[in-house]
This record gives C-alpha cells, structure tokens and sequence, in this order.
C-alpha cells in the first residue's frame, strides 16, 4: 500500500520540482542560520536530494521528470542576471575594452588550463570535452559539451564545483591577489565561476555582481567560439 503510494506520489513533475525547491529552501536556512559561506544552498539541496532517492529508492527517472521542468528555466534565469547589466550601462560603456580584455583572457586561460592538464592526466575525448566548458554557465556548459561528444553528467558537476569554489573563496582570493579594484574582482568571479559565483559577488557589492553578470555572457560567447577550433 506504501509503496503504490510512494509510486503514484514520485510518478508526475511535481515530485522533481518540490524536492529541488523544499531542499534548497533547507539550505538557506540552514546557511541563515550559521552564516557560513560553505553552507551554500544549492550543494546542500543536491546532497539532501541523493540522499532522499538514495534512503526511499527513488528511480532517478522519476525525480528528473521535475528536474527536466525545472533545467528549462536555466536560460530565463541567466537572462535576468541581465537586470545587474543595464543599472551599471554607464561603467560598462567607459570600460568597455578592459571588461572584453579581461574576459578574454580568462577564456583563454581557462581553456588552456583544462586542455593542458586533460592531456596530462591521459583523460579520453568525452571527459576532456566535458570538461571543457566548466567556468561557463550551465546551459551554455551543456550545449558545448553535448555538440563535441561529452559526458554531460560531467560537465554539470565540473560547472558545480566551479561555482562552489569561486563563491566560497572570491573574498580570500581578491585579499591574496590584493584585488581592491571592485570592476576587476567582479569580472574574475564571473569569468571563473558563472552564476554560482555571481551570487557571492551581488552580495559583495552591486558593482561586483553587474561585472560578473557581464562576464558570463562574454565568457560564455568566447567559450564556444574557441570550442570551434579545439
């Protein structure tokens, strides 16, 4: 009787989408509540939801019934990030060359740097590709990924681990690397660390966040285009 309940219950969308969202609501109480940055809400939510499939034995099918709902709003909430974008216009229109400089070259570095060490540890083709994209945005990521033969699973925990170190440690970074300039610490967070970091930088200060906005739409761009050629 538990279990034909359990089955009916797990069997629609809005299984999925309630699991994601009471988890991360968990999660922001949670770091609320201790007020530490490890806490992040979004690692919490995808360990507590594991763990829920794990304990009840939940058929991942089942769950990404509401996951796939949820996945195409990626792109609309990435485009809001736009909001930050056009309040801070007049910075970017002055510094315009710097912000498209910077970005560029973190691209670049952030490319070369999965190459490099794919090739060193003898990884094959699907990881190396999944790899690939992992400081840009995860619809971005994903459709880079996908169109060069990677593991897309891959792609979105490389995407998640970024984000999760660029929001954790921008402070102790821009401290160590004596980052005081609030266009510079924001555009490194964005080009590194995408939306997740995005969020630490919009609370660092508005000036921040709008750069790191900005970056991964221009990282986003210059990932795949370089992506053509590799």
């Amino acid at each position: 009787m538990i279990e034909s309940i359990l089955s009916a219950i797990t069997s629609t969308p809005v299984f999925g989408i309630a699991l994601c969202v009471g988890t991360f609501e968990i999660g922001r109480a949670i770091q609320k509540k201790t007020k530490m940055t490890l806490m992040n809400p979004l690692v919490i939510a995808i360990v507590l939801c594991i763990a829920f499939l794990m304990i009840f034995r939940i058929p991942f099918d089942r769950f990404d019934l509401g996951g796939d709902v949820l996945n195409v709003l990626l792109g609309p909430a990435t485009a809001i990030l736009a909001l930050n974008i056009y309040n801070q216009r007049a910075t970017l229109k002055q510094q315009f060359v710097p912000v498209l400089l910077g970005c560029v070259v973190g691209s670049i570095t952030s490319i070369a740097l999965v190459v490099l060490l794919c090739h060193a540890l003898g990884l094959d083709a699907a990881v190396s590709a999944a790899l690939l994209p992992k400081s840009c945005t995860t619809p971005i990521a994903v459709g880079i990924a996908e169109s060069r033969g990677g593991i897309t699973a891959i792609t979105m925990i490389a995407v998640l681990l970024s984000g999760f170190i660029g929001a954790v440690c921008a402070p102790l970074f821009a401290r160590i690397f004596r980052i005081t300039d609030p266009l510079a610490e924001g555009l490194a967070i964005g080009a590194c660390s995408h939306a997740l970091g995005t969020t630490k930088a919009a609370e660092i200060g508005e000036l921040q966040g709008a750069m790191s906005s900005i970056a991964i739409g221009i990282c986003g761009i210059i990932t795949v285009f370089l992506s053509l050629f590799l």
